[in-house]
């Protein structure tokens, strides 16, 4: 970074903290910023601003939200006998985008990882069993336990953990199925993959 000034070589390594990025990734933009016109720029930073003012862990299901509770847990439209369980805000999206699930969510913030030291201390999960009791969820007993974690190590690791916390509250506990994505061609398809599709295998 000695070749930049330093207000450049600032913003290049605070480009680098960002998850993804690399020297090169950050090198380009902080050039972009430098080319882009102030006004443009001052939008950019207020909006920074305003979602690090504004946007809040809801106290129920831990969503990103700028009201709370968030609009799923205060939605009367929600089936509040179940709860999908995702590591982080956009897996909630991506289940809401099939338009088949309308169900509360609780939301980790993370997943299970020694590795990088991520314990269950770490995931945002004391607010979940008291949800299961009538008194917190709207007098409804909460049915099903959806496990949405990714079908990762660390995805698989956090679902057992939480089927473990789960199986002496007798509440039914399931995990998503994986396996064969719709349009992929068997050729291509790892060996966990195909195992997994193998063991999820219905009846037609």
């Amino acid at each position: 970074m000695l070749d930049y000034s330093e207000p450049v070589a600032r913003l290049i390594d605070e480009f680098k903290r960002l998850p993804g990025i690399g020297s090169k990734s950050a090198q380009r933009l902080a050039f972009y910023v430098l080319r882009r016109p102030k006004a443009e720029m001052d939008n950019f930073v207020e909006a920074l601003r305003e979602v690090k003012e504004k946007i809040v862990f809801c106290d129920i299901c831990n969503n990103l939200t700028d009201v709370n509770p968030c609009l799923y847990c205060t939605n009367p439209k929600r089936d509040r006998s179940m709860i999908c369980i995702v590591e982080e805000p956009y897996n909630l999206v991506a289940v809401e985008k099939t338009r088949s699930y309308r169900g509360l969510y609780h939301i980790l913030h993370g997943s299970l990882s020694p590795i990088r030291g991520v314990g269950p201390d770490e995931l945002m999960l004391p607010n979940l069993l008291p949800r299961l009791l009538p008194d917190n969820n709207e007098g409804v007993e909460v049915q099903e336990v959806i496990i949405a974690t990714n079908p990762t190590t660390e995805g698989e690791a956090t679902a057992n953990y939480i089927a473990r916390l789960l199986k002496p509250l007798g509440v039914r506990t399931t995990r998503i199925a994986m396996g064969m994505p719709v349009g992929s061609d068997l050729e291509y398809v790892d060996e966990v993959t195909m195992d997994k599709a193998l063991t999820n295998r219905h009846e037609i």
